[in-house]
C-alpha cells in the first residue's frame, strides 16, 4: 500500500521535527500549570461524576412510589457538598443541581414539572414518561477513576483545566516552558519609536515576533537583540544565546554579500536540514539544528535554529507557518500540524504560482474572507490589516474553500 503523499513544506518541518528532543519535564503545582504541556497522560484518580448526582432542581423519588400516588410527602433536603440522605417508602426529597441523589431514588422530577408546598410534592408528569435515571448524572458517566483523560503532549488550555482541576493531584507533570532567543539582523534597522533618515527603519520584526510567541504560554522569549550584518557580529550572536532552546533569527538568509546566517550557523557547529523552500512570501526561510553538549548537571540537548527572511510579511507567515509547528516539537506538543478550518473566497482571481502560497486575508460579513490588496513581502501595512492567511497549495486558484490561519 502506497503512503500518502505530503507536501515538501510538510516534509521539511518534519525532516526537522525528528531530530529535536524536547525540552525537560518538571512536577509543578497543580496553580501554576495553567497554559503548560502535559509529560504524561492525565488519567482520573477516580470516577466522573463520583457519585449519582441530580442535573438539576427538583425531588428524587422511586418511580413505583409515583405509579401508587401523584403526592409524596417530603422527607428531606439534598444539598450539593453534603452526603446523599435516606430516601424513604412512599416519600420524596427536596434536590438541588449537584447534590447527591439518595441510593433508593432512580430517577428526579424537575420541580417546574410539580406542585409544591412546605410538606408535600404533588407531581404534574404523567406516570408513563418516567424514566429510570431520568435527570440523574450516574456515577462514573463522564470517566472512569484510572482512565486516561488528556494524552501526553496536551496544552492546557482554560477548558483543558476543568479537567486538571478535577481528577490530578497536587503536582501536574509537565514540560517547562521552551525558551526562544530572537535575533534580528540588519546595519539598516533602528528601535521602534526613535527617529530615523530615510536609509533606516526601524525594527518592526522584533516586536511581531514579540506579539507572535507572546500568544504561546508554553514559550519564554529570554532575550532579544538587533545584529549588524557582519559574519563576525552573527557568530558571537549565536553564541550569545547557548541557554536558549530555538534561536529565531530575521534577515541574513539570502543569498546577497551581507547574508552571513548559513555561514554563521555553520561556524557555531550547526546542521542546516533545510534552506529555501518552494513557498511564497519567504522562500528563503532555512531551519537548522545545533547539538549542545551535556555538562556536569545538564544533558545533551538540541538547539533549533530557524532563519526567517527579513521582510515583515515573509517573517509574519513563516513564524506562524514554519516555525511554531518547531516551537511546538520542543515543548511536547504531538500535534504539530493541526488541521485548520477553511473558508471560501469571495472576489477570488485566476492567479496562481508554483510554489505553496499564503495569501493575507480579511474576513468578510458573510462569513468568507477576501484577499488584502499586497504589495509584496515588505508591504507592512497590508499585513497590518490582515487578519490571518489562507494556504493555497502549489498552482491552486480559485474560491477555495482554503486553510485559514489566523494570526
Amino acid at each position: 500500500m502506497s503512503l500518502p503523499q505530503i507536501d515538501p513544506i510538510t516534509a521539511a518541518i518534519m525532516q526537522l521535527a525528528e531530530r529535536l528532543t524536547c525540552v525537560e519535564s518538571q512536577a509543578t503545582p497543580l496553580e501554576e500549570v495553567a497554559g503548560c504541556v502535559l509529560a504524561e497522560p492525565l488519567c482520573a484518580d477516580r470516577d466522573s461524576p463520583p457519585l449519582n448526582v441530580s442535573a438539576m432542581d427538583g425531588y428524587a423519588l422511586r418511580m413505583a412510589d409515583a405509579a401508587r400516588s401523584s403526592t409524596l410527602p417530603i422527607a428531606q433536603t439534598a444539598m450539593a457538598g453534603w452526603p446523599a440522605p435516606d430516601l424513604p417508602a412512599g416519600a420524596a426529597v427536596r434536590i438541588f443541581t449537584g447534590a447527591p441523589v439518595p441510593d433508593q431514588a432512580d430517577c428526579v422530577i424537575p420541580r417546574e414539572l410539580t406542585i409544591e408546598s412546605p410538606a408535600e410534592v404533588q407531581l404534574n408528569v404523567p406516570v408513563g414518561d418516567l424514566k429510570p435515571g431520568m435527570n440523574i448524572r450516574m456515577r462514573g458517566e463522564n470517566a472512569l477513576g484510572g482512565s486516561p483523560i488528556l494524552p501526553k503532549g496536551t496544552w492546557l488550555s482554560s477548558a483543558a483545566m476543568s479537567a486538571v482541576a478535577s481528577v490530578a493531584g497536587p503536582t501536574v507533570m509537565v514540560h517547562r516552558p521552551v525558551r526562544v532567543a530572537i535575533l534580528n539582523t540588519g546595519d539598516e534597522l533602528i528601535a521602534p519609536g526613535q527617529p530615523v533618515q530615510p536609509w533606516q527603519i526601524r525594527d518592526s520584526n522584533g516586536p511581531t515576533l514579540l506579539a507572535a510567541l507572546g500568544r504561546h504560554p508554553w514559550i519564554e522569549v529570554i532575550s532579544r537583540a538587533r545584529v549588524n550584518d557582519t559574519l563576525e557580529g552573527v557568530v558571537s550572536a549565536l553564541r550569545s544565546c547557548e541557554q536558549a532552546d530555538a534561536i529565531l533569527l530575521t534577515g541574513g538568509v539570502s543569498m546577497g554579500d551581507t547574508d552571513h546566517v548559513p555561514a554563521a550557523i555553520a561556524d557555531i557547529g550547526g546542521e542546516i536540514v533545510f534552506h529555501r523552500l518552494p513557498i511564497r512570501p519567504g522562500k528563503p526561510v532555512l531551519g537548522a539544528v545545533r547539538i549542545m553538549s551535556a555538562g556536569p548537571l545538564t544533558k545533551e540537548r538540541t538547539q533549533l535554529i530557524i532563519g526567517l527572511p527579513g521582510n515583515p510579511v515573509s517573517v509574519a507567515v513563516t513564524a506562524s507557518a514554519i516555525s511554531l509547528p518547531l516551537l511546538k516539537c520542543l515543548a511536547g506538543i504531538h500535534d504539530l500540524l493541526p488541521n485548520q478550518p477553511r473558508v471560501m473566497i469571495s472576489r477570488a482571481d485566476t492567479k496562481q504560482l508554483n510554489l505553496q502560497w499564503y495569501r493575507l486575508v480579511q474576513l468578510t460579513t458573510d462569513g468568507q474572507a477576501e484577499y488584502v490588496d499586497n504589495r509584496g513581502s515588505g508591504d507592512l501595512i497590508s499585513l497590518a490589516k490582515s487578519v490571518g492567511y489562507v494556504k493555497l497549495p502549489t498552482g491552486a486558484s480559485g474560491a477555495g474553500p482554503w486553510e485559514l490561519t489566523l494570526w
